[in-house]
């Protein structure tokens, strides 16, 4: 366990890592890596202590915070848990490095196995940093490299009333209200449907107090794939949204090819306007450096 700056950063080896804030006794964030099909940070709180995060809604019992996968492979489910499913699994446990003040590095390895472990379809390297940017807000920035061991189709359901889902995905707590997606166009949208824009928040009303508000948003790094990428979600109780780098059409990945991916995810406390978030996301873009 280490404190540092006010954190204090703990990792139950062959479990999960948190972070918390020494003044609080619940987690900022932890990040499960062992015992479920993927990865997942749940819960996620903003820096004053509400949770935007939801595990494993009844009816969507493979939705667990925030995560990442894609929905196809060959035709294979990597998405729902209704067997037969792919999984995400890691070989070793994550190495996790406080590099300075408010920064903390999570690195691991994973392979991504075919239902029944028939095989790998990608070996992945992922690091997750968060990073403290003000007294409201934090980020956790995503690098993410999946290198095909296989020819590879990466495919979505293709929309009807439903469907185009699968990448980076939020699934928010129900206990946030009135909420709204803001886009990096200034629209809104209660149902974006594959709307492609530079990022998207999500922000709303908490219970707990008076007027208490906050907000998670997805920044989509100008060097990723099919940018500006297509969004997809919903507000109301079934708060959900993703950057759906395939909405619109399915990829192929040549066996030895690398797709890499990288987004901020900042989690804050507020309404935050379009100025605010625009200013943050040139921020991330101008600053970004892969390797801290």
């Amino acid at each position: 366990m280490i404190e540092e700056t006010k954190l204090i950063l703990t990792h139950n080896i062959g479990e999960s890592i948190e972070l918390k804030q020494a003044h609080c006794d619940a987690a900022l964030w932890r990040y499960v890596y062992a015992g479920k099909p993927k990865p997942f940070f749940h819960p996620v709180h903003t820096p004053a202590g509400f949770c935007v995060t939801l595990f494993e809604p009844h009816d969507h019992f493979w939705h667990r915070g925030l995560w990442f996968t894609i929905k196809f492979i060959n035709g294979e489910n990597f998405w729902e848990e209704g067997e037969p499913f792919g999984t995400q699994r890691l070989p070793v446990a994550p190495s996790v490095t406080p590099i300075s003040d408010g920064v903390v590095q999570i690195a691991h390895d994973s392979v991504w196995e075919r239902p029944d472990g028939a095989g790998i379809v990608f070996n992945e390297s992922r690091v997750i940093t968060h990073r403290k940017l003000d007294a409201d807000a934090y980020a956790l920035d995503w690098s993410i490299s999946l290198t095909a061991q296989a020819d590879l189709a990466l495919e979505r359901t293709p929309f009807t009333t439903w469907g185009g889902y699968g990448g980076l995905t939020l699934r928010g707590n129900r206990n946030w209200q009135q909420t709204r997606l803001l886009f990096s166009d200034g629209s809104t949208s209660d149902r974006p449907i594959g709307h492609p824009a530079l990022w998207a928040d999500l922000a709303g009303t908490f219970d707990g107090g008076n007027k208490v508000t906050g907000g998670i948003a997805m920044f989509d790094h100008p060097g990723n794939l099919r940018h500006p990428q297509p969004w997809y979600g919903a507000t109301g109780a079934g708060h959900y949204f993703n950057a759906a780098f395939l909405f619109h059409e399915p990829l192929s990945v040549a066996k030895g090819q690398t797709l890499s991916l990288r987004y901020r995810v900042l989690i804050h406390d507020g309404i935050w306007d379009h100025d605010r978030l625009q200013n943050a996301y040139e921020s991330y873009v101008v600053n970004d450096d892969a390797s801290v």
